[in-house]
């Protein structure tokens, strides 16, 4: 089973669904969860000014504001590197 990453961001954020769009393109595979950011007071006083910010499985920040395929690419190698 594939651990699922989580996307947090806000309803009708443009930046948020070009960041999803682009995750999706370069990561089809890679398992999701969306969310609204204010949903939990602390991803809110965290991540409120940096949305859209994919966390994780681990639930540590890999990209904020801007989708950075090689920040993704080399979270993967380290979470595949520990697995093994």
């Amino acid at each position: 089973m594939n651990p699922t990453w989580l996307l947090l961001g806000r309803p009708e954020c443009h930046l948020c669904e070009a960041f999803e769009a682009e995750l999706s393109q370069a990561f089809p595979a890679l398992p999701l969860e969306r969310a609204c950011v204010d949903d939990d007071p602390e991803w809110r006083f965290a991540y409120g000014r940096e949305i859209p910010v994919l966390l994780d499985p681990h639930g540590q920040a890999v990209c904020r504001s801007f989708f950075n395929v090689a920040e993704v690419q080399a979270r993967l190698d380290e979470i595949d590197a520990r697995a093994d």
